[in-house]
């Protein structure tokens, strides 16, 4: 099954399955993490979270850049950065990619003439 997600054109490309996330986007354009989920109230589709970073060329997550709009309730006064490492670790960040998805440039896909 193949869909289409929109990538900013200058986005770097995915890295390699274990290989330290670059911002290429292509996990939180598909889909929401478990906090993605929590913030911003979907399933399925972009997470509303996610940020493109102009000066940096690469996605961030808004939740975790500490964009107050995109805090949890749950997590209440607690200091920013008390919040930042457990969100850090609800996603996973600094794992390493573990995305699935195999994205490919338009034109290029299975449906492409």
């Amino acid at each position: 099954m193949s869909r289409v997600i929109h990538i900013h054109p200058q986005a770097p490309a995915q890295p390699a399955p274990g290989q330290p996330c670059n911002g290429c986007g292509v996990c939180c354009l598909a889909e929401p993490c478990p906090v993605g989920m929590l913030v911003s109230r979907r399933r399925h589709g972009a997470c509303a979270a996610l940020r493109w970073d102009e000066g940096g060329r690469r996605y961030v997550c808004g939740a975790l850049a500490g964009a107050a709009a995109w805090r949890l309730p749950l997590l209440g006064a607690w200091p920013g950065r008390l919040a930042g490492r457990l969100m850090t670790r609800w996603i996973a960040a600094g794992i390493g990619c573990d995305a699935s998805l195999v994205a490919e440039p338009a034109g290029r896909g299975p449906h492409s003439g």
